[in-house]
């Protein structure tokens, strides 16, 4: 292709397009369609362009042009209550159950990792010794001591906040993170694990691992969950990078990253009634098996809904990626 003779061709087209844009509020019923023939044709000579003579001044002028002229000819949409309640009820549990292959076995490998790490610490002195002073261990695994306190040591709403806020961004550090291989996905799963395993470990070798659970458990049942899912949907992310499928890689990696950006979403949500839980529930005065049994009731009511009504959502073809109309064009229409 002579670019010159391409760009002398068409300019006058490129021009009455920008004329048309620039007054787009002001058309007639002809102009406006003379405005979508245009976009039409222009998309098409950027993608002529960009495949045969690429020139980032030619295509930095139509691309803009391109982009003004969707914009004009979809229009602005504003989300509304319909668009909440459909991804509540199916993006979100959508994309969830999508990744389970997923996220069910990072859940199952990441919890026999915390049980070893806790089973190897509670098993030798030696290592606990290397945890922390004698006198330390004693103050943190004591009857109220700081595991102990640790749920209460500040006002429910206040701790519920900070707990959100932390989780959260672990979530969402798992999701946006798993496109570089899931290597930092791996890394942060680790040192959740770590932490678990660590109380379990120094709780059990006073005798109080029962203690322990039944601090851990009414929130952790959930929270972990949610840590599970995002970690496993960015596992899968980092997979898509080597291997998209039948996709081109760019097409996948568009496809699967707005679905863990609206996982995000949801994920926060999620965490949001966890942290609720351990703000309010955990240090409460309730009995051992209440709170516990608040926990167990929380994880199967998420489950319920994710295997129910994303499960029902994917057979109907939902795939928890953004609505047609909101996705960037693949590839331009033809004229």
């Amino acid at each position: 292709m002579d670019l010159d003779v391409f760009v002398s061709a068409h300019r006058a087209e490129w021009d009455r397009l920008d004329a048309l844009l620039r007054r787009r509020r002001r058309l007639t019923g002809p102009e406006a369609d003379e405005l979508v023939t245009l976009y039409q044709r222009t998309a098409t000579h950027l993608s002529l362009i960009q495949s045969s003579a690429p020139d980032p001044r030619v295509i930095g002028r139509l691309t803009q042009l391109v982009a003004r002229a969707r914009s004009a000819v979809t229009g602005t949409r504003r989300a509304s209550w319909r668009d909440v309640t459909d991804f509540l009820l199916r993006g979100f549990p959508a994309a969830v159950y999508r990744a389970r292959h997923w996220w069910v076995p990072t859940a199952l490998i990441s919890t026999a990792i915390a049980a070893l790490i806790g089973w190897w610490i509670g098993t030798h002195p030696d290592v606990q010794a290397s945890i922390a002073a004698p006198s330390e261990l004693r103050e943190m695994t004591r009857p109220g001591g700081q595991y102990e306190t640790y749920y209460s040591s500040h006002p429910a709403a206040s701790f519920a906040a900070q707990v959100w806020t932390n989780n959260a961004q672990a979530a969402a550090m798992c999701l946006v993170l798993g496109v570089f291989l899931g290597l930092p996905v791996l890394w942060i799963l680790f040192q959740n694990m770590l932490n678990v395993g660590v109380g379990i470990g120094l709780m059990a070798s006073v005798g109080r691992l029962d203690t322990f659970l039944g601090l851990i458990l009414p929130h952790g049942l959930l929270e972990l969950t949610a840590v599970f899912v995002a970690a496993g949907t960015g596992l899968r992310l980092g997979w898509t990078v080597i291997d998209p499928g039948p996709r081109t890689r760019r097409t996948a990696l568009a496809e699967e990253g707005r679905a863990a950006l609206g996982m995000a979403i949801g994920l926060a949500l999620v965490l949001f009634i966890s942290g609720a839980i351990e703000g309010f529930v955990t240090p409460s005065g309730l009995p051992t098996w209440a709170r516990i049994g608040i926990g167990i009731a929380a994880e199967l009511a998420f489950l319920t809904y994710v295997y129910v009504l994303g499960g029902r959502a994917v057979r109907e073809g939902e795939t928890g990626d953004v609505a047609e109309p909101e996705r960037s064009a693949l590839q331009p229409t033809a004229a």
